[in-house]
């Protein structure tokens, strides 16, 4: 008989063998920990058996309007109860959760909603301009849904905009069933949500995640970020990012609570920490500095060791320095909106502990190891697929292999074909291997300035200031900035005889661009160039350094 006896009666069967799917965590810990706090938002509290029915409740309130397997729930949401309840209750339906930057401008909007052929569209009163603007401008018509956040603060930098909707939000969970019976996915490859990138060219790209990763990410966050049992969860990171990293099914897991937070600001981050026993929180270095510079009015006293997950550009160590005596441990992390946010870890090793400044230093502005969940994590060499020498200077271009890479790009087989040429997901950064395995970033290929954990591509900065009659070259790098990390800034070579001062040409931008995107500062120089003509990006970083 062909095939030895551990390949004969063994088959797979619905008792021995499921899909993989985060859903399934908030359902077990809705049972285990029902009365245990889940969401806390201001005054409001959900427990965990709250938390699962509202989310059940979303989820035939949308099978109600016809959503099911492969349609498109789209998000305009902040941090909030209903941000976590979509990145359950959508999936339950077998649909799928699309999370918008609520930082965008109408028109990126707009082609994310038509190119996602958006079916219902959940909107923050906060943000309903904007989307209403989008909307007109889009040609999908999705069922609009109002969030009117009850919790939303009297003295709000914002104001509440109109409502654009057919319905409210509590009203349309209130129509669903709590007893819905929601639906595990038909395979594990089956998509659970899509995220958009900054794309570098042309429109951005929209990156699809499948059930399997989701629940991956589940357990390998819990481990490499250190969650241990309950931990209290502050959220910082927006959940549009990578669907928060894919921390809003993680937490499930140990029956962690989600602390939601609208903006960030330093004041409500330190009360939510004293108050609420916050554990863990995850950002970009902007999140840091706002913690340390805060006055110290705002500042509060705490017990507790607070782990800070950051996943930008490494620290300094004056910072990592004042986190530790501010009572925060800094984990740095590193990955892509294709690989569900972080997928490699700098793990700290005892024995650098002994090391002098300058040694640790260098340890830290590593970006690491592979994540548990992650196969494989290489630096080749992209023409020849060879791995480039683990000699700490040779540099190539970092690839990642697994089950928490992308399924790939929607509707564009050829970007991802170019993603996972040779079998390897090419990431566009480019790095060295050091002798101990461990990868450091060394510059990005693609150009992308990562201001405040946001992503923004130079080229599309270049092309709005080229939409100026008196621009005539121009090239746009990032400036290193206390601060946020990272700031574009624009090296502008005008026309013979035309004339543009930097407030006319920022002004400008701001017309063209979502407000982040835009430069903090125009340098008039003429532009060096290489013979064919073509901008030296290098010798502009050069210039950007010695400003």
């Amino acid at each position: 008989m062909a095939g030895n006896s551990y390949e004969r009666d063994l088959d797979k069967n619905p008792a021995n063998h499921q899909a993989l799917t985060p859903l399934v965590l908030l359902e077990r810990a809705a049972k285990v920990f029902p009365e245990r706090t889940a969401i806390i938002h201001g005054a409001a509290r959900f427990t965990y058996a709250q938390f699962w029915e509202r989310s059940l409740k979303l989820a035939s309130a949308l099978a109600r309007h016809g959503i099911g397997r492969g349609d498109t729930v789209t998000v305009m949401l902040s941090n909030t109860p209903p941000m976590l309840e979509a990145h359950h209750g959508v999936p339950m339906t077998k649909a799928v959760l699309h999370s918008l930057n609520t930082r965008l401008d109408a028109a990126v909007l707009a082609f994310q909603l038509d190119h996602a052929e958006s079916r219902v569209v959940i909107v923050d009163r906060e943000f309903s301009g904007v989307m209403k603007e989008a909307l007109a401008l889009a040609s999908v018509t999705p069922l609009v849904i109002d969030y009117d956040d009850p919790d939303y603060p009297a003295d709000a930098p914002y104001a509440k905009g109109e409502r654009i909707g057919g319905i409210d939000y509590e009203d349309f969970v209130a129509s669903g069933d709590g007893g819905f019976a929601w639906s595990m996915p038909d395979d594990e490859w089956d998509a659970i949500s899509l995220n958009y990138t900054s794309g570098t060219t042309g429109n951005p790209k929209g990156v699809v995640y499948h059930h399997r990763g989701a629940a991956l990410m589940a357990y390998a966050n819990t481990v490499h970020a250190g969650l241990g049992r309950h931990p209290v969860y502050l959220w910082t990171l927006p959940m549009f990012h990578c669907n928060g990293w894919c921390f809003p099914w993680t937490l499930a897991l140990t029956g962690g609570v989600h602390v939601c937070l609208r903006w960030v600001r330093a004041g409500a981050m330190y009360d939510a920490i004293a108050d609420h026993g916050v554990t863990h929180l995850c950002g970009a270095p902007v999140v840091m500095s706002a913690l340390l510079n805060a006055p110290d009015a705002e500042k509060r006293a705490f017990t507790q060791t607070v782990v800070f997950n950051t996943a930008a550009a490494p620290p300094p160590e004056s910072v990592l320095s004042g986190m530790a005596e501010a009572g925060f441990q800094v984990t740095h992390l590193y990955g892509l909106t294709e690989t569900y946010g972080p997928a490699v870890v700098n793990e700290w090793k005892e024995d650098w502990d002994g090391l002098d400044g300058a040694g640790q230093a260098a340890r830290k502005a590593r970006q690491g190891v592979r994540y548990a969940a992650l196969e494989g994590l290489t630096v080749m060499d992209p023409e020849t697929m060879e791995p480039t020498p683990a000699d700490g200077e040779t540099i190539g271009e970092v690839m990642f292999r697994g089950n928490i890479v992308m399924k790939g790009y929607l509707k564009n087989r050829a970007a991802s074909d170019e993603a996972f040429a040779g079998g390897w997901f090419h990431s566009g950064d480019l790095g060295v291997m050091h002798p101990d395995g461990y990868i450091q970033l060394k510059d990005r290929s693609k150009d992308i300035i990562i201001s405040g954990g946001e992503n923004i591509s130079s080229i599309e900065v270049e092309d709005a200031l080229y939409k100026h009659p008196a621009v005539a070259a121009c090239g746009v790098v990032a400036k290193a900035d206390e601060k946020w990390g990272e700031t574009p800034v624009a090296f502008v070579e005008l026309k013979p005889g035309r004339t543009a001062s930097e407030e006319e040409l920022l002004d400008h931008c701001r017309a063209h661009l979502a407000r982040f995107k835009c430069p903090k500062g125009i340098v008039f120089s003429e532009i060096p160039k290489t013979s064919t003509g073509k901008i030296q990006k290098f010798r502009l970083r050069e210039m950007a350094r010695a400003l």
